[in-house]
């Protein structure tokens, strides 16, 4: 995952998390990112101070996004302040729905872990009884069972999960 500070047209500044750098590409190209507070689709990426790995000798705080420069005013309001997003009526619901989605499907389905790609093989032909799970999966085990025709789904992860 890749955390971005974004900026708009009207220099509202906020964050939004992407899967890799060609996710915010093909999502700005589709016009699917949008600011939170005015809605404008005009988005561009604004100046970030780069998260650099420290070593434990070190306890300094991790750097936080710069916002773009036509934003400074809002920045000198507080120091101490994280950016936050401002999510609609619509967003929140999407997000409580996907929460809600996720918490069902983790407590009704079995934990796999690493074996996941190995049980939904076994499942699919037949091998063993079908059931719902969950576990990992890396991307390149993921092609493999699309190649295959195994259907399975990611399960939604928020942002504010990781918070």
């Amino acid at each position: 995952m890749i955390r971005y500070a974004l900026v708009c047209a009207a220099n509202h500044t906020f964050e939004s998390w992407f899967a890799n750098s060609a996710a915010y590409d093909k999502q700005l190209k589709r016009g699917l990112i949008a600011c939170p507070v005015c809605g404008s689709t005009e988005v561009d990426k604004a100046i970030m101070a780069p998260a650099l790995g420290r070593n434990s000798k070190t306890a300094a705080p991790e750097p936080a996004a710069s916002p773009a420069p036509a934003a400074a005013p809002a920045a000198a309001e507080s120091a101490d302040k994280a950016p936050v997003a401002m999510l609609s009526e619509h967003e929140r619901e999407l997000r409580t729905k996907l929460k809600e989605l996720r918490d069902h499907l983790v407590k009704n389905a079995d934990y796999v872990g690493q074996k996941f790609t190995e049980e939904a093989r076994r499942m699919h032909y037949g091998e063993i009884e079908h059931r719902s799970i969950y576990g990992e999966a890396s991307p390149d085990e993921a092609k493999s069972l699309h190649e295959e025709g195994i259907e399975f789904h990611p399960l939604p992860r928020l942002p504010d999960e990781r918070n």
